[in-house]
């Protein structure tokens, strides 16, 4: 996974997150994903809601590494690996934050999305395309 991602985001794991047992349950971290990313293309200033078409999720792959339980700070990140007209196809990761400012690896994470308007394809608007792939990791 590269290791090149912009910019870092927080977040508390709150009892909603977790099982019974105060872990994180595994289907909490496709969301957190999602979140680091959409929240990385709003910090380009060309969020979802300047865009004018949707975007949809058409693959996500995750790789579970270690848990994160209840009021654990997370960090997560996320990278853009290739801009297309209407796709996107993102890595994400993240991470528990521990005492003395070490990091544990968590979760890495991989998106594709699609460019969608009325429920079918549509591509992504020039100017957005042209500012996220100052996201790309080999920008």
């Amino acid at each position: 996974m590269t290791e090149q991602f912009l910019p870092f985001w927080r977040h508390r794991i709150e009892h909603v997150d977790t099982d019974a047992a105060g872990v994180t349950h595994f289907s909490r971290y496709a969301s957190l994903l999602e979140t680091v990313l959409l929240e990385t293309l709003e910090s380009t200033g060309v969020g979802l809601d300047t865009l004018g078409v949707e975007l949809v999720v058409t693959e996500l792959r995750v790789r579970y590494l270690a848990p994160a339980r209840f009021r654990d700070v997370i960090v997560g990140a996320a990278g853009l690996e290739h801009v297309g007209a209407a796709r996107l196809h993102c890595r994400g990761a993240l991470f528990r934050e521990e005492d003395g400012g070490d990091a544990t690896r968590l979760v890495d994470g991989e998106l594709r999305l699609a460019s969608v308007s009325g429920g079918r394809p549509a591509p992504l608007p020039a100017s957005a395309r042209e500012v996220w792939k100052g996201l790309m990791a080999h920008a």
